[in-house]
């Protein structure tokens, strides 16, 4: 096929883009060569827009092992062992098919992780959806939730934990992020670094079929009333041959055969040999007739474009090409000598005996387009004016009931029951926590991971939203006893040649970059997802943040349920009254305007570090941050979670009740102690000055506001798990 600009066009590629190519090929490319570069430089695969920002974040802290750059991000957990980890969106494919687009996103996601050598131990996911008003939400969310269990629960990998949000803004593009960690021996971690001259380019995995052709240009692009035709982009997955490809792997990373290993992930074969060659800064040589393919008659083209799942590329040591052969052959998996490691810099491909393509490494990878877009800022809104005399007329458990129904605050078990979250024995905190906590199989060690964002303070102020949501992730480790780490970011954007939407990603990720600085929380991998929109609507700015940490030892773990009538209940942090972005604003007063409230990173560094010096010494029973709905939504989750209730003492302040119990000040904690070790908290919270406010005591099954409030735990339970499960129906 003559190649000229509307194709490139077509491929996604601008008309300068398009120019640029020539420029650097000195010669038109063919259609096969535009199909790889169209690959490499789309948004998904070459950065092009973000890389410039990115560069900005901090992605190095004692225990990083490795940062950015590799299939995922490693850090230091001690004893000789590491903790790989990232989390990857799969937005575009899931809208157009959920199932197979979730299911995918898992495989996938645990694909990067095992090719550096990790057995996966835990699986999460942040999943955001529609308006549940709107009539494709409830499909969607049901084909999701089962493509993300059928794929973990097959390869035997838990759920830990999750995120589900609904807002009208994803009503034309969901999202789907998913997140795997995985455990690995410091010395035996694997990179995708082609090294050495004349080494065995190996195939291994599934055979190559035409699913997926043309998923991550898809994944780079708006949605638009065409949105059917773009099924065939969507990858088809096998988890039981996944299962397969991951012992296989493994046992191969057992010896020393392998040079360099990586994932056939968004544009297939072409980006996992260009970046091989690239990060090797060598050159290599493919005869695609030795593809394993599952469709006859398929061209050049299609082999190096196509996405189809549970496939792997590995560059071996010259010799090894036997022993590897037999262990695939066990497996029962393809395995086939595709290629070889050249001195040329060029990617070189030979089908039927012919030449279709020579490119140099450099042009795709190196050369790629990067682009410094205008942004707009956004200004921090003013703060509104909410009247007592409105607050006064509201009745609290009216309100209390409307924020626990909310669909954002509503207990999300009818999904998590849906995975499984106990498979390989190790899980000691399941989902519905602040964070899964997983033991390290065989010794006293556990991790705990968390998954978080928040669109809606994003969106009001992409600054304060960005440190937000890291604090977030900061205080749900904290809140189980574990010590931060490091994260990863999914970054979900519209479309960044939309000045607005580039600004909330320039600010978003300035805000994220500022809270990892200071909490030494550093960002160890993630993807970038531009263009979730739908014509020219996009979503509202979701940046979410994975945080991964440790606890040296699991009896010290920490739940968020009540333990014991008679014990004290303390608030750690200071309670302000902020009412604007909250929920009780959006949901109870239809208030959508004003800022979100403010971050004081050393509040949250010195709060946190505070409970952990406590949990530590013994004295915390049980412990939950407070977020999204306020002290009383967090506080009642604790009575629901322990069966039992709390009488709350009158807020000291000079606050409303109502502010006071639903306002979403940050840096929060709510403690339950023992009342004779009161003298001793105080004197540590006292020390560190940590603000504190006795909340009230435990007792039996009410929760009773002021003497003259009282709700059954019952009811609350009611309000809290009936919402989904009846919308589910």
């Amino acid at each position: 096929m003559q190649v000229n600009e509307r194709i490139a066009i077509e491929h996604g590629l601008k008309k300068d883009e398009y120019k640029k190519i020539c420029n650097l090929l000195k010669r038109i490319p063919n259609i096969t060569e535009l199909g790889i570069f169209s690959a490499m430089w789309n948004e998904h695969c070459s950065y092009k827009s973000s890389r410039l920002h990115l560069k900005k974040l901090p992605t190095k802290g004692k225990n990083v092992i490795q940062g950015p750059g590799e299939n995922a991000g490693v850090i230091d957990i001690d004893d000789g062992d590491a903790i790989v980890f990232k989390i990857e969106s799969h937005n575009h494919p899931s809208f157009i098919e959920p199932y197979q687009g979730a299911a995918t996103g898992v495989g996938g996601i645990m694909r990067d992780v095992f090719t550096m050598g990790a057995r996966p131990i835990a699986n999460l996911n942040s999943i955001h959806f529609g308006s549940p008003q709107n009539k494709k939400t409830k499909n969607l969310l049901r084909g999701v939730v089962h493509g993300i269990g059928g794929y973990g629960n097959c390869m035997g990998v838990p759920t830990i934990a999750g995120q589900t949000s609904f807002d009208s803004s994803y009503n034309g593009n969901i999202l789907v992020n998913a997140m795997t960690l995985g455990l690995v021996k410091k010395n035996k971690i694997f990179y995708s670094r082609a090294a050495g001259l004349n080494k065995p380019v190996i195939y291994v995995g599934s055979k190559t079929g035409r699913d997926g052709i043309h998923g991550a240009s898809m994944a780079s692009a708006s949605f638009d009333e065409k949105i059917e035709e773009k099924k065939p982009t969507v990858q088809v997955g096998d988890p039981f041959t996944e299962k397969l490809l991951l012992e296989a792997c493994l046992e191969l990373m057992a010896g020393d055969s392998i040079i360099a290993i990586q994932d056939m992930g968004a544009a297939g074969l072409t980006s996992s040999s260009i970046e091989m060659a690239s990060k090797g800064n060598l050159g290599i040589e493919l005869n695609l007739d030795k593809v394993p393919c599952r469709e006859s008659k398929m061209t050049p083209y299609e082999i190096m474009l196509s996405e189809s799942q549970e496939r792997m590329l590995i560059i071996l040591e010259n010799g090894k090409e036997e022993l590897a052969k037999k262990i695939f052959d066990k497996w029962n998996l393809d395995f086939a000598v595709i290629g070889k490691t050249t001195s040329s810099k060029n990617i070189e491909l030979y089908f039927e005996n012919e030449q279709v393509a020579h490119i140099p490494v450099n042009t795709l990878v190196e050369n790629s387009p990067m682009y410094d877009r205008k942004w707009k800022k956004t200004k921090l809104p003013k703060k509104n004016l909410i009247t007592k005399k409105v607050l006064n007329k509201l009745k609290i458990k009216d309100v209390l009931n409307k924020i626990l129904s909310n669909p954002n605050v509503c207990s999300k078990e009818w999904i998590w029951q849906q995975y499984d979250h106990t498979v390989m024995g190790d899980t000691i905190q399941k989902p519905g926590g602040d964070s899964g906590v997983v033991r390290v199989h065989g010794t006293d060690k556990a991790v705990a991971a968390t998954v978080d964002s928040s669109a809606v303070y994003c969106w009001a102020h992409p600054l304060t939203g960005g440190k937000q949501v890291v604090c977030e992730s900061w205080r749900n480790l904290i809140s189980v006893g574990a010590t931060p780490i490091a994260i990863t970011n999914c970054l979900n954007f519209g479309s960044p040649e939309n000045e607005e939407n580039m600004g909330e990603f320039v600010e978003c990720v300035q805000g994220i970059g500022e809270a990892s600085e200071y909490l030494k929380f550093p960002v160890v991998s993630g993807n970038v997802s531009f263009y979730n929109q739908t014509k020219d609507i996009g979503i509202k700015p979701t940046p979410s943040i994975g945080g991964v940490g440790l606890i040296k030892d699991h009896k010290k773990m920490v739940t968020m349920d009540f333990k014991e009538i008679g014990n004290l209940v303390l608030i750690i942090g200071k309670t302000e009254g902020h009412i604007d972005q909250s929920l009780f604003a959006r949901t109870i007063l239809d208030e959508k305007n004003g800022p979100p409230p403010e971050i004081n990173l050393f509040n949250e560094k010195n709060n946190g570090e505070t409970l952990l010096q406590l949990i530590k010494n013994n004295f915390i029973k049980s412990s939950h941050d407070v977020s999204l709905g306020g002290i009383l939504t967090a506080v009642s989750k604790m009575c629901i979670k322990g069966h039992k209730g709390i009488e709350l003492n009158k807020p000291k302040l000079l606050l409303n009740e109502i502010e006071y119990f639903f306002s979403e000040d940050q840096g929060r904690y709510i403690i339950e102690i023992n009342p004779s070790d009161l003298n001793e908290v105080t004197k540590i919270l006292e020390k560190n000055s940590v603000h504190y406010d006795e909340l009230g005591k435990i007792v039996d099954n009410y929760i009773i506001v002021n003497k003259k409030t009282k709700v059954t735990i019952d009811e609350l339970k009611s309000y809290n798990t009936n919402w989904l499960i009846k919308y589910m129906s």
